[in-house]
């Protein structure tokens, strides 16, 4: 349910090393469940830089709206087009179809502030405060 390969916020965005500088970007499991259906992406254009941790768009659901934020900086290299005009994918494939940017990774080093699965999964299984 969370992929060994990809690296994990606090706020429950994953990212994916692609190729050489290429991140991949998405939401995980836990937030698109917790979200319910998505029904809408705000997401930056390309050429758009992105820092660590900031938000970097929207997504709404049938519940609520939500701010995305990127788990790493850097300038925006594409968008999922296909997550934008059909945003029912990113519950059915949040981590394959349903991604939802590109970006030039700017500092690999910003990584090693992100969790690994394990942790992530610590981390959803603690009790959460002020939700």
């Amino acid at each position: 349910m969370y992929p060994d390969n990809l690296r994990y916020s606090q706020e429950h965005e994953w990212v994916r090393i692609e190729s050489e500088g290429v991140a991949v970007v998405g939401i995980t499991f836990f937030a698109q469940d917790q979200l319910g259906d998505v029904v809408f992406l705000d997401l930056p254009e390309v050429g758009t830089k992105v820092q660590q941790f900031q938000k970097l768009g929207e997504i709404e659901s049938v519940k609520t709206v939500s701010d995305l934020f990127c788990p790493v900086s850097g300038e925006v290299l594409a968008i999922n087009d296909e997550a934008v005009q059909n945003p029912e994918i990113v519950n059915k494939e949040p981590y394959g179809d349903g991604w939802l940017i590109k970006v030039s990774l700017q500092d690999p080093s910003e990584l090693s502030k992100l969790m690994d699965s394990r942790q992530y999964q610590e981390m959803l299984s603690r009790p959460q405060r002020g939700h």
